[in-house]
């Protein structure tokens, strides 16, 4: 099923060949709500709305298996992956595993062309924030592509490919409970200080305490898109 919310939010990138093309496009539909969680992928519907063949689209949903946005139906098809507090709890601790670990190898190693580049990435967010105090939400191109550009500014300088497409990967795979809590912010001026926390942190290179600080920031999505059970979190049920 193919919701009618108009163009996709995220900028839709060309792939090498069109099956790539075709994984990009069905991504960025996925991940900003135009199909919707659960719903069914049909191949021939897919191929007239993105003009691409029917071969090309059907491999591009085998390539999204892999990144955890679809899963297939036997030999039904595909569908949209459910979301579900389990699904972003292990997103999150993922997340955390790969991120904090990039954070600690990126302060050993960032140099001050690396501190440079965090204090513009924040700067620009800041920018955004203050210019679109009304609009600061997961779904602008502009804003998603300064948010996602910070926290891999912080991470950049970890030496491991893997490491910064594994953040990718799980950093558009949490984008989708990401725009339910943004709601929570009233204003940019939160959102940023929280940011800029973080930066301060990394910067001044307090290892520890920047990646307990990068933890939490991480964790809080969970508990701002699933409240009713944060407290039930921090007692240690609900495994």
């Amino acid at each position: 099923m193919i919701l009618n919310l108009g163009a996709s939010p995220i900028e839709k990138p060309a792939g090498d060949t069109l099956s790539e093309r075709a994984a990009a496009l069905v991504e960025a539909d996925i991940v900003s709500g135009v199909h919707a969680p659960g719903s069914r992928l049909a191949i021939a519907d897919l191929a007239a709305h993105y003009s691409i063949g029917a071969t090309p689209v059907r491999e591009g949903l085998s390539r999204l298996i892999a990144r955890g946005l679809i899963v297939a139906i036997g030999q039904r098809g595909f569908r949209v992956s459910e979301i579900s507090r389990g699904d972003l709890k292990d997103i999150t601790r993922l997340r955390v595993l790969i991120e904090c670990e990039a954070l600690r190898e990126s302060m050993e190693r960032g140099d001050g062309a690396w501190e440079g580049a965090i204090v513009a990435a924040l700067h620009r967010l800041r920018r955004y924030a203050e210019q679109n105090s009304e609009g600061l939400r997961e779904g602008s191109p502009e804003f998603d592509a300064l948010h996602k550009g910070f926290h891999t500014t912080l991470i950049a300088q970890c030496g491991s490919p893997r490491m910064l497409a594994a953040h990718s990967d799980l950093y558009d795979q949490a984008y989708r409970y990401r725009r339910i809590m943004m709601r929570t912010f009233e204003e940019g001026g939160e959102f940023v200080d929280s940011h800029r926390r973080l930066a301060d942190l990394v910067i001044t290179r307090q290892s520890a305490k920047a990646q307990a600080n990068l933890a939490a920031h991480l964790t809080s999505t969970l508990a701002l898109v699933y409240p009713e059970t944060a407290d039930r979190d921090s007692r240690g049920e609900g495994q």
